[in-house]
Formats: structure tokens, sequence, C-alpha cells
């Protein structure tokens, strides 16, 4: 007994769109995967990465998790690294967070919310080194979207201290990781202007 018949009819005819527009897509995609980038991003379901920067399946390597940290305990995320920089050979790692976050807010609550917030205590670290500027913006929604983008460029740096990067930068591997941050309410992407190509880029 098939569940949720509406979701694999939905399979069906994405399926036979995309044949019918390239009948070897499929067969390619079997073959091997080839992406130039690798998208950390959020898991809300508002921010499909591939539909975001208009990408086919087998273009973009994924990896999502809330508020799109880049932790060094997480074993999960930097497994995800290491095979896209080692094996796969991306050129881009983009870190993209987006506005109206809800780990970000949950993170500037002054309440519990369970297991979560061992996770969002990251955030929270974020919010007191940064938190002269923040209170300088006394509107809330404007902080949160601030805080927001604090977060991403904190991921940037996260990723470039990482073993992975450095070791990559070394073996002479062009490797660029960008920040940057999506608007649910429009659809756009805006690039935070913290791309780095190189240690010289960064004090590591």
């Amino acid at each position: 007994m098939i569940t949720l018949p509406h979701l694999f009819e939905n399979n069906k005819k994405w399926a036979s769109e995309i044949s019918a527009a390239n009948p070897d897509f499929f067969s390619g995609l079997a073959a091997q995967q080839s992406p130039e980038y690798l998208w950390i991003g959020c898991s809300d379901s508002r921010v499909p990465a591939n539909e975001i920067v208009g990408l086919l399946p087998g273009e973009l390597f994924v990896h999502r998790n809330i508020a799109n940290l880049v932790i060094h305990t997480d074993m999960n995320c930097l497994s995800v690294l290491q095979y896209a920089v080692d094996i796969l050979k991306v050129k881009h790692v983009i870190v993209c967070g987006h506005y109206g976050c809800g780990g970000v807010m949950a993170a500037m609550e002054d309440r519990p919310h369970g297991l979560v917030d061992n996770w969002l205590r990251h955030i929270r670290d974020i919010q007191q080194r940064h938190g002269r500027i923040l209170e300088c913006i006394e509107n809330e929604p404007e902080r949160i979207r601030r805080l927001c983008e604090l977060n991403v460029v904190e991921q940037v740096i996260n990723a470039v201290n990482t073993t992975i990067i450095k070791d990559g930068w070394k073996r002479g591997q062009h490797i660029v990781v960008h920040g940057w941050i999506y608007d649910i309410a429009d659809g756009m992407l805006k690039d935070l202007g913290v791309s780095i190509s190189s240690p010289a880029d960064l004090s590591l």
C-alpha cells in the first residue's frame, strides 16, 4: 500500500517532465555527480536550495541544519564539507542564511525550547559577541535581520577555519567560501560581501 499517494503522483509528473525535456538526464545523473557548489543552508522548508539559484539536481551538493550553522564538533556538517572538498572538488562553498529564521528568533527569546537550546547556544554566543551592534538597533525585526546576517558571517569564518578548507588551500585547490542571505518575503538573495578564497583574505 502506497502512503502519501499525492507525493508519488507529483514525483511521476516531475520525472516525466524532466525526461521529456532531456531524455538522458537521469542516466547522466546515475553515472556520476560533479557539482561545483556546496550549499550549507537552513532546514527551513521555505528555503529550497536548488530552486533559489536555478540549478538542477546534480549541480548543487547540499547540507542543511537549523540556522545554517558550521560547528567544529558537528561531524555531520564536517563530513559533508570534507566529501565536497576532498572528493567532489567543489569550487564554491555557499553558507546561506535567511531572514525570519526561526532558529535565530528562538535564540533571541528568553525562554526554554527544549533540546534545541543546546544547538541554539551557538547563536546566543554570536548575539553576545555583537551585543553593542545589536543594541543600537531599536526596531526588533531589524535587529533579528541583523543577527541573521551576523550569523552567516560567523559561519563563513567557522568554515574557513576548518582543517578541511585549510588543507584544500594548501593543496592548491580553488575554494571560495561565500556568505549569502535569502529573503523569503521576495525570493531574492543578498551577497553579504564575505567571500574568502585564501588565508590572505582573513587572519586565520
